[in-house]
């Protein structure tokens, strides 16, 4: 049984969120871009982008998978990693009337 990949850093992720204004994600495997309103990184589960204001990353460990991020947190969104398959309707309307 291959265990090595359960056990790295990045193969859980845990999001922590402080009082909107610090939040620490764990299973990060890379981060794609950063500014002042928003902070995009790749991680186990996906990708996750950050949108706020005045966000800084504030810890940046990628051989533990951590990141750390300050600033005022508006939002917190997954991009879907599965590609929808032959046959399937994406989007709302595809769910509601498949």
């Amino acid at each position: 049984m291959n265990t090595e990949k359960r056990d790295s850093p990045a193969a859980t992720q845990m999001l922590v969120l402080r009082d909107r204004n610090l939040l620490e994600v764990r299973g990060v495997t890379d981060v794609v871009r950063f500014d002042e309103e928003s902070v995009v990184l790749s991680t186990s589960c996906g990708t996750l982008t950050v949108e706020g204001a005045s966000l800084h990353v504030q810890v940046l460990n990628l051989e533990q998978g951590t990141v750390t991020v300050d600033g005022r947190v508006d939002a917190l969104l997954y991009d879907d990693p599965e590609p929808v398959g032959k046959g399937e309707k994406g989007g709302f309307f595809g769910k509601l009337f498949h």
